[in-house]
Order: structure tokens, then C-alpha cells, then sequence
């Protein structure tokens, strides 16, 4: 197959990339260039998608196109212009209006579309994607497919937040680690190399349709002891009260002085929480979590900034311990 994967620099579209070469296929990358090299053995097309001529060297009929942008007029500029027999479109779970319900599938309501060619913020994402979306099926109609990924975690996780938990308990800064009293709180953590084989195998089969590609759900006690396992940690767990964390000023799922996945919000129950049986019945299947965990660990110990994009410094994960330590009983 003549596959392009628009994109195939960065993260997701690079491991994209590197499956589909690996099963044999022809892959082209259009990007800028500017985020890293394409994988070896795929051609680069170098392009700056807010030109209208960004899409002319991608010459002859593609068997598929990939396609993970976030910006409306980058994906509307593609459909248009380019010759294919596939769309593939790597969406997002943040489209959906509906946060709190657990065990949601596809029905659920969406954000409006955004109107806009460009995000303005990060407030705009889940909006984006959904006119995003809204352009592939328009112009592909059953030739399209649309993964509504979830939390994609592994070996080069830029975010932090798949590998902040083993990289943590591999280098506690005494004996315990602060986690969360909050062992039923769902995680759904989908590796990187398990969404872009599927993307590539569904590519071959022509398969069609909106799937929310989620990794299994798993509490989050369970996924602590994963990384604890991942990191042949020896230390013990210091579990802080939700209520108590945020007085601290700890936040949720990610960002500075966080505690990544843990969700405590009511109205985002249902955001790690997501049916996902309509990809598995598709084919999407998972590796084991240790496995991903133990593979980000190792990543994560070639790095040179800790924490990055999520997670306590090791101050700020000190003077938890202190403070968690004297708190009345």
C-alpha cells in the first residue's frame, strides 16, 4: 500500500510510520520537518500545511492517509486536495460534551464544532477535532475512520503522564511515594505501538466507521502497583486523602505539581471510563500495562528533565511526605 501519514515527525505519526514501513507498506510523511526525522525507509515531503499549496508534491493516488492534526483548515485542506481511497483520522475522546457518564460509547453528544481554521487555546481542542471530524466524514464518507484515541501512553511520552508513576518509584526521595487514596478511580491507558498497529491493520482492511480507541479500564490502585512492579520498586505507598491533596494545591491528571491519571472530578467520571468494545471487536487489542510501564520506565531513564509535562518534583514530593506524615490522624 501507498500510505501518507500526515504528520510522521513527532510521536504518534512517527511510530505510525514505523508500523506501516514494518508491515511492508510504502510511507511518505509530509510535515515541516521541524519536530524530528522521519522513520528510516519513509520519504519525507516537506510542507507547511497553512500553505494552500502544501499538499502538491503528495503526487499520485494514496491507499490511505493518516492524518492527526488538531487544526480544522489543516484537515479540511486535505481532504480537498488530496487523492485517496482512505481517511484515516486520529480524533480525540475530549470531542464528546458528555464527560460524566461511565462506560459511554460512540452515541454519545458531541462539542459543537469549531468554526474557526485554527485553535485559538487549548480550550478549543475538543471542539477543534470535532470539526475536524465533521471534514473527514464529509468528504469520505464510508471511506473514513475516525479513532476517538484515549490516554496513548509509552516509550516517548513527551506528556509524562504514562511514565511519571515508574519513574517515580524508581527513584522515590525516601522510603514511600505519594499516591492517591483513590484505588477505584478509572485509568485507561492505550499504548502508543498497540493504536498505531491497529490504525495501520485497519488501513489494509479497509475498515470504516468512529471507534473510541481506549485502553482497558483499570483502577488506578491496580496501575500503581504496575508501576511499583516496572520499577522493582522497594518503596511503600504514602496515600494522601483527595480532599487533602487539593488543599495542597495539587492538581489532577497532569501538569506541574501533579498526580498524572488521577481523576477526582464528578463531572469527568466517564473521560477514563469508555466502552472501547466497538474498537476491540474491530481488532484493537493491548499489550499488558507492565509491559508499557517497564517500556516507558526505560525511556523515561534516558531523559534529562524530571518530572516533565506532569508530576511532583522531588521538593514538592518531599515536602508532601513531611506534611503527610505529621497530619492528625
Amino acid at each position: 500500500m501507498r500510505i501518507l501519514v500526515l504528520g510522521g515527525t513527532a510521536w504518534l505519526g512517527g511510530t505510525i510510520a514505523a508500523e506501516a514501513l514494518a508491515r511492508g507498506h510504502e510511507v511518505a510523511c509530509l510535515a515541516r520537518g521541524e519536530s524530528g526525522d522521519v522513520p528510516e525507509g519513509a520519504r519525507l515531503i516537506r510542507a507547511n500545511r497553512d500553505r494552500p499549496d502544501a499538499y502538491a508534491a503528495a503526487e499520485g493516488r494514496w491507499d490511505a492517509v493518516v492524518d492527526v492534526a488538531r487544526h480544522p483548515g489543516h484537515v479540511r485542506g486535505a481532504v480537498a486536495a488530496l487523492d485517496a481511497e482512505r481517511y484515516l483520522f486520529v480524533s480525540t475522546g475530549n470531542v464528546y460534551a458528555d464527560t460524566t457518564t461511565r462506560h459511554g460509547d460512540e452515541s454519545l453528544p458531541l462539542l459543537p464544532p469549531l468554526e474557526a481554521d485554527r485553535m485559538a487555546s487549548m480550550e478549543d481542542y475538543g471542539s477543534a477535532k470535532v470539526a475536524c471530524e465533521a471534514a473527514v466524514l464529509a468528504g469520505f464518507c464510508d471511506r473514513a475512520m475516525i479513532a476517538r484515541a484515549g490516554l496513548i501512553g509509552g516509550p516517548g511520552d513527551g506528556s509524562g503522564r504514562s511514565g511519571y508513576w515508574p519513574w517515580r518509584f524508581a527513584h522515590p526521595v525516601g522510603d514511600a511515594v505519594v499516591v492517591p487514596d483513590a484505588p477505584q478511580r478509572s485509568t485507561e491507558l492505550i499504548d502508543v505501538r498497540d493504536l498505531a498497529a491497529w490504525l495501520v491493520r485497519c488501513a489494509e482492511d479497509g475498515t470504516g466507521g468512529v471507534f473510541d480507541a481506549v485502553g482497558p479500564e483499570v483502577p488506578l490502585a491496580e496501575h500503581l502497583a504496575a508501576a511499583h512492579r516496572a520499577a522493582r520498586s522497594t518503596a511503600e505507598v504514602a496515600a494522601a486523602p483527595e480532599a487533602w491533596l487539593a488543599e495542597q494545591g495539587v492538581a489532577e491528571w497532569a501538569g506541574p505539581r501533579s498526580l498524572p491519571l488521577w481523576l477526582a472530578d464528578p463531572d469527568w467520571q466517564g473521560f477514563t471510563a469508555r466502552s472501547g468494545a466497538k474498537a476491540r471487536a474491530a481488532g484493537l487489542t493491548h499489550r499488558p500495562l507492565d509491559e508499557t510501564l517497564r517500556d516507558v520506565l526505560a525511556w523515561e531513564e534516558t531523559q534529562a528533565e524530571h518530572p516533565h509535562g506532569a508530576g511532583l518534583t522531588d521538593d514538592e514530593e518531599r515536602g508532601l511526605l513531611r506534611l503527610l506524615a505529621g497530619r492528625p490522624a
